[in-house]
């Protein structure tokens, strides 16, 4: 895949505070990208220099190779962390409104419209008032007015923040569709670790620097570890087995939790225990867990 947005050496200064500390990545084209960090680590700033909202104090951020704002505007759509939308306009209202912004004449809008109506079925709900709709229709019109330009990257910060685990389901089923169907590079933010999962390359960002980045395996495998989770018939006997072997554990409720190097390591444990085991899990490292470590927070077992 080639290369759609190159950011190099970006640096965003307020007063005394450094948001952005010289940062550069590229987004593949077709990719899905997961820009993640904690609240306050630079990454709305960054966005908001990448959609021409905010000027860097240096750096550059190149769209196919160009850094013309306007072309920028005509090539990217943007689902922000809040609805944006009027609230007393009914959805089609708000959206044949802001499709006139992009196309010239009545019937290339209501032709857009109708495709957008059609893909993230609207039609149940597109005479409502924006203001009367669920979270997940909110979420959906949003993501149609940033399609309403046909943009070649579709930027999402936090598009399923708030939302419940059905209605954030519904929401990636769109998000799926339009990289694997239509090709569409997804640049998004997320505090859902699980959703940066299936992302193609993760960079995390800390106190305005890039901390870490690659793909989901590659971190996972550097940040993160397995475990092997017991709840032992008699307690003693497995932490003496444990202290003998010299194995490292931490004892949650009535489990204990050793971290194991790899499915070999926690098959020959589980052989060892097996007279002891009352119950056992294996559970594989995450994106939690590198996110946790990367940027420094607790190291939970």
């Amino acid at each position: 895949m080639d290369v759609i947005v190159k950011v190099e050496h970006l640096v965003k200064r307020y007063d005394e505070v450094l948001a952005v500390d010289d940062i550069s990545f590229e987004i593949k084209r077709g990719s899905l990208f997961a820009f993640l960090g904690p609240n306050g680590a630079g990454k709305s700033t960054t966005i908001n220099i990448m959609t021409t909202l905010l000027n860097a104090n240096s750096g550059k951020v190149f769209l196919n190779g160009q850094e013309d704002e306007v072309y920028f505007r005509n090539k990217i759509g943007v689902v922000f962390q809040g609805n944006v939308l009027d609230e007393f306009l009914t959805v089609k209202e708000n959206l044949v409104y802001r499709g006139s912004l992009y196309h010239n004449n009545k019937e290339s809008v209501m032709k857009r419209y109708d495709e957008l109506r059609d893909f993230l079925h609207l039609d149940e709900f597109e005479h409502q008032r924006f203001n009367t709709l669920s979270g997940g229709q909110k979420r959906r019109t949003e993501i149609a007015r940033a399609l309403f330009s046909d943009p070649e990257i579709l930027l999402l910060d936090e598009p399923t923040t708030g939302l419940d685990p059905e209605t954030r389901q519904i929401v990636w089923k769109v998000i799926d569709e339009l990289k694997k169907k239509h090709g569409m590079t997804i640049f998004l933010t997320t505090h859902y670790m699980e959703e940066a999962a299936n992302a193609d390359h993760v960079v995390i960002i800390n106190k305005g620097k890039i901390v870490a980045q690659g793909t989901p395996a590659e971190l996972k495998d550097k940040y993160s570890y397995d475990r092997l989770k017991i709840v032992p018939i008699d307690k003693n006997k497995l932490v003496e087995m444990l202290n003998e072997m010299k194995r490292t554990y931490e004892k949650i409720a009535d489990q204990y939790v050793i971290p194991v190097e790899d499915p070999k390591d926690s098959i020959a444990l589980i052989n060892r225990f097996k007279e002891n085991i009352k119950q056992y899990e294996v559970m594989m490292g995450s994106m939690d867990d590198v996110f946790i470590n990367v940027v420094g927070g607790e190291n939970n077992v």
